[in-house]
């Protein structure tokens, strides 16, 4: 069962998506929120496996809430769905790097809600390769000078392989589609980068790749 918290401060909202989520076998929403600090608070009682956060919230945003939880150790399982009005809201990058899983556009159809859910719960990144590039390359200009993470040397050439083409959005079966591997060695080399990178998820991956400097626009064509 996917435990679900539902953090907006639209009463109509929560209620809609409660509505779609509670129709699907599998998925339980145990709480709701108003705003971020009661979503954190909730997260701590609750223990949901994936909330559903709005960026803009009274008090505590969804981005400040995002940044907690993912502090938390206490709540290292707990996935966050950064909620948004458009798919590059200002935000969004801040919120990926804050702990976020991804983000999901408000208006989305039901059945992408749903998937999104699912996807963050087993622990997915929610970031199509569209979105991402369009992402890298909308914020490409705020970082004068990346600085490549010692971290990264841990790394072997395949890892940072792996590495970078999860950072443009590819999924596990597109990154072996494109090294010819098997889709289970690209996931087990996936799971190891996060180890070493000592990352929750494919999204810190893709923070870490574009802070560092690894990952720029146009990377994947040259």
């Amino acid at each position: 069962m996917i435990k679900v918290l539902l953090a907006d401060d639209q009463r109509l909202v929560r209620a809609g998506f409660r509505s779609i989520l509670e129709d699907e076998d599998g998925m339980e929403v145990v709480g709701e929120a108003d705003n971020g600090g009661a979503a954190v608070a909730a997260c701590r009682e609750l223990r949901p496996d994936v909330v559903l956060m709005d960026i803009r919230m009274p008090g505590t945003d969804g981005l400040e809430a995002a940044r907690l939880i993912g502090a938390d150790p206490r709540l290292e399982g707990v996935k966050v769905v950064i909620l948004t009005t458009f798919d590059l809201d200002e935000y969004i990058y801040g919120a990926l790097r804050a702990g976020a899983s991804g983000f999901l556009v408000k208006d989305s159809e039901p059945e992408e809600l749903v998937h999104a859910v699912r996807v963050a719960a087993r622990g997915d990144a929610l970031i199509s390769p569209a979105i991402t590039r369009r992402l890298i390359a909308e914020f490409a200009g705020r970082v004068a000078a990346p600085r490549p993470s010692p971290a990264l040397n841990a790394l072997t050439e395949r890892e940072r392989e792996v590495m970078g083409l999860v950072a443009v959005g590819l999924s596990n079966d597109e990154i072996a589609a494109h090294l010819t591997l098997s889709p289970a060695t690209a996931k087990t080399h996936v799971s190891r980068i996060m180890t070493k990178l000592a990352v929750r998820d494919r999204s810190q991956l893709v923070v870490m790749a574009y802070e560092s400097g690894m990952v720029t626009p146009g990377w994947l064509d040259r």
